[in-house]
């Protein structure tokens, strides 16, 4: 799998995440070579590549229904183990931020209580992915900027260090 397989996958995650709206919980997706999903689910094939053949290294989402990252999601992802088929796994989340240096002057203790009500906050929406080969990758979109989509290998490293642990 290539870190162009990855990318690709992300950004088909965001924009079905997207396609719901703002306010979701976490979301989890194992990523898998389409063309074998298609093997085992042949059924699959027209909704995964539009009755075109799949490009080579391609990779599918799936969601996994049920998640509950909770109020700790590394823990949660902590408890995660998958199987061989499964080549890589996503994350998609909303967080809220302070842009610029307007944090700085929070106390730790009640910093993310006090960015969720500032009136300065944004909010971001981020899919990181990790593959078992290593590549992670990220893209995020900032709410009040819906047409720009950020996109980098160390977007938010933290996250794509604990989803690659789940593939371990």
């Amino acid at each position: 799998m290539t870190s162009d397989a990855l990318i690709a996958a992300l950004m088909e995650i965001e924009r079905h995440v997207a396609g719901v709206g703002w306010d979701q919980p976490a979301r989890l997706f194992a990523l898998v070579p389409t063309t074998e999903l298609i093997a085992a689910e042949p059924h699959l094939a027209e909704h995964l590549t539009g009755g075109l053949d799949p490009q080579p290294g391609q990779l599918s989402a799936i969601e996994q229904d049920g998640f509950a990252g909770g109020s700790d999601l590394g823990e949660a992802l902590a408890r995660i183990a998958w199987p061989a088929t499964v080549s890589g796994v996503a994350l998609s989340l909303e967080r809220f931020f302070l842009p610029g240096t307007a944090d700085a002057d929070l106390p730790d203790a009640a910093a993310s209580d006090q960015v969720r009500t500032h009136p300065g906050r944004e909010e971001i929406r981020v899919v990181v992915g990790a593959l078992r080969g290593g590549d992670s990758h990220g893209v995020a979109r900032i709410r009040s900027h819906p047409d720009d989509l950020l996109s980098g290998t160390d977007l938010v490293p933290g996250l794509a260090t604990a989803l690659a642990r789940t593939l371990d």
